[in-house]
């Protein structure tokens, strides 16, 4: 039995999460369509480029979970899961989750994205172990700031390796698949790598590296 650990957004989706759930409060009149959407645009862009202000990114994704009530907010995130999620859920990313299940293999999704949002996409693929930025909480509102470290870029791997030590268990025969080179600090740490219609930066180290190079999306 390996630890089999996932990228979300673009791996397992089609599709980011977290940049799309901030359309999606543009789309609902919760934010300032204008500022917020060119903001949200340029934030991926950084993303994509390898440049990401992550504080900063954060900063401005959170800010509207904690303006407003927890409610109407997991009533908004309810309708994002139905109406944007599901339809970028790639039934070959599903296949191959089902495989590991049925090798025994423990899954993990370990994403960039906040929990509050990626929580409900994890059980839509029957995964219980996620790894994600936390979100901290005072009296029952969240307050638009992270908890812990993000686990964005290094941060997936202080994650990865608290929750192993935790678990007692280790990182022998691992699997971890993703899209991004903003991966590849983490990549170099499994078993067995595994680029996932990668982007051009990883496609290129997977190449000189001997990696697999997959794709999800027929």
């Amino acid at each position: 039995m390996a630890l089999a650990i996932f990228d979300l957004d673009n791996t397992l989706l089609g599709g980011d999460s977290d940049y799309l759930w901030g359309q999606y409060l543009v789309e609902l009149g919760a934010v300032d369509a204008e500022s917020y959407a060119k903001a949200n645009q340029k934030f991926y862009q950084d993303y994509i480029d390898g440049t990401l202000d992550n504080a900063a990114y954060l900063e401005f994704a959170l800010k509207p979970l904690a303006q407003h009530a927890p409610d109407l907010l997991h009533q908004w995130r309810a309708d994002f899961i139905v109406d944007v999620i599901e339809p970028l859920v790639l039934p070959a990313a599903r296949e191959l989750v089902t495989e590991h299940h049925r090798r025994g293999d423990t899954s993990l999704i370990i994403t960039a994205t906040n929990r509050f949002i990626t929580e409900p996409i994890a059980e839509l693929f029957s995964i219980e172990h996620l790894l994600a930025t936390e979100l901290e909480q005072l009296e029952d509102r969240y307050t638009g700031r992270p908890l812990g470290i993000p686990t964005f870029r290094e941060g997936k791997i202080t994650a990865l390796q608290e929750w192993v030590k935790q678990r007692d268990v280790d990182l022998a025969g691992s699997w971890f698949y993703s899209d991004s080179h903003n991966d590849i600090p983490l990549l170099e740490q499994v078993d067995h790598p595994v680029a996932v219609d990668p982007d051009e930066p990883l496609r290129q180290h997977a190449e000189q590296r001997g990696w697999p190079i997959i794709s999800l999306r027929g």
